[in-house]
């Protein structure tokens, strides 16, 4: 099923934007885990809505029930379900779409394949409303991965034109890397993070939106984990995270920069450091023949502009098979890279921890 993910563990998404709920059930977490229920709350806050000027109105305290699968905090080996109750839906402001379908929406692909049974509301199942969802299992599969001495870091790196360092160029200290983990706007330079919050701020004014891109980073990752061909790192994560639905393109360590270097501009040495096998740099991110090298593992996703604006935009009317018009109304986020950091950590705390319990290192 297409929400479905995983191999060893299985993650099950359920849930509509303006249902009564959305929800996750994890099945093959091992038993005997402690989950922090505070620290899983931090995490969902990162993605909540309605946290900052610049994020929908929409108000969702995202506050996770976990309904089965914990005795006192600590995983007891059946499957987890959890879910989060939505409160403030406005499902009205979507009846008009079922005509004449939102551009860069999955409403006419949706109204095809569904034979117009789909839940149109707040784009039903297709909306970045089901990401709380996902942001509740990456969660708990963030802090088993931080037992494990793997930690995941991200910031956003562009907005627009607007572009900071990345991770490599500066090599943040560790006491930055943890800010960026605490703050709903992670950049690692605050004045042209400024920048790139006054730019939102001038597209929102313009009834228009605006996208971005986010810089992934894993530290800690024993090499050896992952597999060639269809087993790769890239692959499975790559996987999860194009289930959030903003993410147009991914790119791992220099990405596509490389097409325009030659192999001794582009490969990376191998040396020794504290008697371990590394590498004098990391164009690689991480990852050699879809296989983690012990160096960290870095990667960048786009994501596109929200879909949902206030200008007038042209469409088509399905029952009258003409050209038309549309004007979005309702509470959207001018632009959603911030809130979609947390969910970039999440998809990726699932795939590397399921990976890491494949290699059974």
């Amino acid at each position: 099923m297409s929400s479905v993910f995983g191999k060893n563990i299985k993650i099950a998404i359920f849930g509509q934007s303006h249902a009564e709920v959305v929800g996750v059930c994890i099945d093959g977490l091992p038993a005997g885990e402690h989950i922090d229920k505070e620290a899983l709350a931090d995490f969902m806050a990162r993605r909540a809505p309605g946290n900052a000027s610049f994020a929908t109105k929409r108000k969702e305290k995202d506050a996770v029930e976990i309904l089965t699968g914990l005795v006192d905090d600590t995983t007891c080996g059946a499957p987890l379900m959890a879910m989060i109750r939505n409160t403030d839906c406005k499902s009205k402001d979507y009846s008009q779409f079922k005509d004449t379908p939102r551009p860069s929406h999955a409403d006419y692909v949706a109204e095809i394949k569904y034979n117009g049974f789909q839940d149109i509301r707040g784009g039903g199942h297709f909306s970045g409303r089901l990401t709380a969802a996902l942001c509740i299992a990456g969660g708990i599969c963030k802090q088993l991965l931080e037992k494990k001495g793997i930690e995941i870091f991200s910031h956003i790196y562009t907005i627009g034109d607007i572009t900071e360092p990345l991770f490599e160029q500066i090599a943040p200290e560790k006491n930055m890397l943890e800010k960026l983990a605490r703050s709903h706007f992670p950049v690692l330079n605050e004045n042209i993070g400024q920048k790139m919050i006054a730019k939102i701020t001038e597209v929102q004014a313009d009834c228009d939106s605006i996208g971005g891109g986010i810089e992934c980073m894993v530290l800690g990752m024993p090499v050896g984990v992952g597999g060639g061909m269809f087993a790769g790192i890239e692959n499975h994560l790559s996987s999860a995270i194009f289930g959030v639905p903003a993410v147009k393109g991914i790119e791992f360590g220099n990405g596509f920069s490389c097409m325009h270097l030659k192999g001794s501009e582009n490969n990376d040495a191998f040396c020794m450091t504290d008697k371990e096998v590394k590498t004098a740099s990391n164009r690689h991110g991480g990852i050699l023949g879809g296989i983690s090298s012990g160096m960290p593992i870095i990667f960048r996703t786009a994501i596109k502009a929200t879909p949902s604006i206030a200008k007038s935009q042209k469409t088509v009317s399905l029952s009258e098979k003409k050209d038309t018009h549309i004007e979005i109304k309702g509470r959207h986020d001018p632009c959603i890279v911030p809130r979609a950091v947390a969910c970039i950590e999440a998809a990726t705390a699932i795939a590397l921890y399921d990976l890491l319990l494949t290699s059974k290192i």
